[in-house]
């Protein structure tokens, strides 16, 4: 009772999976029912043309031999043209799935939130909802139409067969069941062991990547990594295999011990047909014509009972789509809030303000904050100073509500970020981070991207690239902006790290209407000259700007206004560089640590 609830649930799916495949393809969807259901009679008409040939010869009818023989010549033509039209179908409607899942999958995926991306367990779903995801639907269309096929044709052999024994029908539709019932059985076995694995098949995955990636050869190479990874692949890989191996061998066994149930019904059948033909009871026509009947017919009803199981194993594949597709997604109210304040600069609204807030990772016990309280006045410099996982970058995720407070609130300009749209909250803030993107796209790409509305601007993307440093970097290259970067593309060029870097920088100038401009480490590659020329401009630009920058070396740190000195999630120390010197507290420690190396 249970697997039959089992399959029950999964084939509710097949409606919408269906509905799915027919907005992919309205007309596609149509073409495979149509030639569905003129292959479904095809087989009828052979079996008929087969009697009245057999019938002929025994008359000695050259006539009726010749025509029935013609006959099913074009029935049989017109049958491989239907076969021929499913497979084109199929493989087209396959085609289109492929891309339009791929999109409600990417779709899904730009509308979530960086905690599940922080998620392995969502990364474990993801791929589980990605893995066939492009073939199951058109898989559990082809088996549905296949189902109607079957059906159909399988109604006109036992009309046929009735005729002759009520019995033989039953055997037919018996001696098929036991085979589908394994099937069914293994088919949730294969599933549950592929989505048990899941967390496994990404670290192949993974390290496949890191064998044949650019970005790891140095390492793998310079360390001897190779072997060792290679050795962890094939480990695995070799798992993987012998699972398959075992399940694989069991489906097949089980498959041909039962199928001989359907063997000896069918020879059953034909030595009680051909007994009677024998005796004179049949004719040989109809002999023919009820021995092909019973063999297709009972083919026919395994495929039915194959289809089932067929779309019972989709389904299951599909329920994993659809439960990714279902994450919920947080919607934010903020059409009753009306338009975003006006950039307050002075009054008690103004800046941005951290009231009591609190925030956890998902997952954690820990609070990376809690009780936390900020006021930064606009047009304010501020550093962040801290050590590894004090809570710097934390409270920048916070601020650009990658991350929603667990308690508290963030006001900028006297209004909750929560009430702000997100096109409303980008425009005012630009921000770079340490582990920024290297696009391998072209150099105009890399930069426009800081101002999606503006890619198209070329002098804005010029003054881009030369606030943030970049002019040296394009200037070098073979076809300037339109010079591809990366090696990852034919005639792509590659960087330093302290080149991608400027062209990082480059790209978060490109929010010039920003007000608030967030820098997390982003000179962490580049020289100390390189550093303080990109600071120097920096503070030139940001004149009438807040700014908020992370970062390790004081040189930098010491432009700012206000230094705020971060302790697993506290602020500790806060005011300016002399101050903080003055005061001798942890700053000041860091500091002279700091410039006793460069002595």
């Amino acid at each position: 009772m249970q697997r039959l609830k089992a399959v029950r649930d999964s084939l509710s799916l097949t409606g919408k999976t269906l509905a799915l495949v027919w907005r992919s393809s309205p007309w596609m969807s149509a073409a495979l029912g149509a030639v569905t259901v003129v292959a479904s009679a095809l087989p009828l008409g052979v079996a008929y043309a087969g009697k009245r040939i057999m019938d002929a010869v025994v008359a000695r009818s050259r006539a009726d031999a010749l025509r029935w023989v013609l006959i099913e010549l074009a029935v049989i033509a017109l049958s491989t043209l239907a076969q021929r039209g499913l497979s084109l179908c199929r493989q087209l409607l396959g085609a289109r799935l492929a891309i339009d899942i791929n999109v409600l999958i990417l779709e899904k995926a730009i509308t979530l939130d960086l905690k599940h991306f922080e998620d392995p367990d969502f990364y474990d779903q993801m791929t589980r909802a990605r893995r066939e995801a492009s073939s199951r639907p058109v898989s559990v269309v082809s088996e549905t139409f296949q189902l109607i096929q079957n059906i159909l044709t399988l109604c006109g052999y036992v009309a046929l067969l009735i005729q002759f024994s009520g019995w033989a029908v039953l055997g037919l539709l018996l001696a098929a069941i036991p085979g589908t019932l394994a099937e069914v059985r293994f088919s949730g076995q294969a599933f549950r062991m592929r989505n048990r694995r899941s967390p496994d098949a990404r670290r192949l995955a993974y390290l496949e990547y890191v064998l044949a990636n650019d970005g790891h050869a140095k390492e793998v190479k310079l360390f001897g990594l190779g072997p060792l990874l290679l050795g962890r692949y094939r480990t695995l890989g070799e798992v993987f295999y012998l699972e398959d191996r075992v399940l694989a061998v069991k489906r097949a066994g089980w498959a041909f011990t039962l199928s001989l149930f359907g063997t000896a019904a069918f020879y059953g059948c034909y030595a009680v047909m051909a007994i009677a033909a024998a005796v004179g009871r049949l004719t040989i026509g109809n002999l023919t014509l009820y021995v092909v009947a019973f063999r297709q017919g009972q083919q026919s009803f395994q495929s039915i009972l194959t289809a089932l199981g067929g779309m019972y194993e989709d389904n299951l594949y599909m329920s994993n789509l659809f439960a990714f597709l279902a994450i919920p997604v947080e919607r934010r109210a903020v059409e009753a809030m009306g338009p975003p304040p006006p950039h307050l600069e002075e009054g008690p609204l103004a800046g941005i303000r951290f009231e009591n807030v609190g925030f956890r990772y998902p997952g954690k016990e820990t609070w990376a904050f809690r009780n936390f309280n900020l006021h930064i006045p606009p047009k304010q410099s501020v550093a962040l100073v801290g050590h590894n996982g004090a809570g710097k970058t934390t409270l920048v995720k916070l601020l650009t509500r990658l991350y929603q407070p667990n308690e508290g609130r963030i006001l900028l300009d006297g209004r909750d970020l929560r009430a702000w749209t997100d096109e409303d909250l980008r425009a005012r803030v630009g921000v770079i981070f340490q582990d920024f993107n290297q696009y391998q796209l072209t150099a105009k790409e890399n930069v426009s991207f800081g101002s999606v509305a503006h890619r198209e601007d070329a002098l804005r993307v010029r003054r881009a690239v030369e606030h943030g440093g970049a002019e040296g970097v394009v200037k070098g290259l073979e076809l300037g902006l339109e010079t591809p970067l990366g090696r990852w593309f034919k005639d792509g060029a590659e960087l330093s790290g302290g080149q991608w870097q400027k062209v990082a920088l480059a790209r978060a100038f490109m929010r010039e209407e920003a007000d608030i401009l967030i820098l997390d480490e982003p000179t962490a590659a580049l020289d100390a000259d390189a550093e303080h020329l990109i600071f120097e401009r920096f503070r030139a630009l940001a004149k009438d700007r807040t700014t908020l920058v992370i970062s390790h070396r004081f040189p930098t740190v010491r432009m700012a206004d206000r230094i705020l000195v971060l302790e697993e999630g506290r602020i500790v120390e806060d005011g300016p560089h002399d101050a903080l010197i003055a005061a001798n507290g942890g700053y000041a420690r860091m500091f002279a640590l700091q410039a006793e190396g460069y002595r």
